[in-house]
């Protein structure tokens, strides 16, 4: 039996580790979740080619130049598809509101910078699977969260119309109305935008946002909504005065 030590490694020279299986068990994730969002925008091109009754799971495998099996290894069903089409293009208008909710500007600003990620994503590859896709005979469970998500994003709108009335950054309106009429303007885009078109779908959010800014802006000589309520409150006082 040898009884000599092993002599240390030079120095400088640092000793092999065995490769962590918990990398590559990473990387597998990594990569599945790359090729999972690539099934998704082909299939949101093959809609927004052809309609969702009109594509089938073989126009998307073909599109990818993979086999449907490959297909449903990412997803369950093409009403699967339809929806995560859908919620990857809300998902950015979603973190848009996410982040401006603590930035220090007027609401008017936190508002614009939501309706340009809300722009961009209807021009996108996802514009219309996120105003169609309500409309396609889904599953009930399915077509609640849906319209659970368009709620939100409805409210959260709304809800920076009345903080811009109360800080004087936007004109007074009726904010459900005001709402409405914002995101039924940007979703049309998604009717008639084509990716081939010589504006990208930057431009042109940034070019419906310069239109509501136009309407939204307060006009010369209105006043926050909260000084116009204690200018009534302090109006009204001396008319009870003398009905006592």
């Amino acid at each position: 039996m040898n009884s000599r030590r092993a002599s240390p490694p030079a120095a400088g020279k640092q000793p092999e580790t065995a490769a962590s299986p918990w990398r590559a068990s990473r990387e597998r994730l990594r990569d599945r979740a790359v090729k999972r969002e690539a099934v998704i925008r082909a299939a949101a091109r093959e809609f927004n080619r052809k309609g969702y009754h009109n594509t089938s799971l073989d126009d998307i495998a073909a599109r990818l130049e993979v086999t449907k099996p490959t297909v449903y290894y990412y997803v369950t069903s093409k009403e699967q598809l339809l929806f995560q089409c859908f919620v990857a293009g809300v998902e950015q208008i979603r973190a848009a509101f996410r982040d401006v909710r603590h930035l220090e500007v007027p609401a008017r600003e936190r508002l614009n910078a939501v309706l340009r990620h809300y722009g961009e994503a209807v021009a996108s590859e996802f514009g219309w699977c996120m105003v169609r896709a309500e409309d396609q005979d889904l599953s009930p469970a399915m077509s609640r969260h849906i319209k659970a998500l368009k709620s939100e994003i409805d409210h959260g709108i709304r809800r920076l119309i009345r903080e811009g009335v109360q800080d004087g950054s936007i004109q007074p309106c009726d904010p459900k109305m005001t709402a409405f009429a914002l995101a039924g303007a940007l979703n049309w885009i998604a009717h008639w935008y084509r990716e081939d078109h010589s504006l990208t779908g930057a431009q042109i959010a940034a070019a419906f946002v310069a239109v509501f800014e136009g309407g939204l802006r307060p006009r010369a000589g209105s006043a926050p909504l909260a000084v116009r309520r204690g200018t009534r409150r302090r109006a009204r006082r001396p008319a009870q005065a003398v009905a006592r």
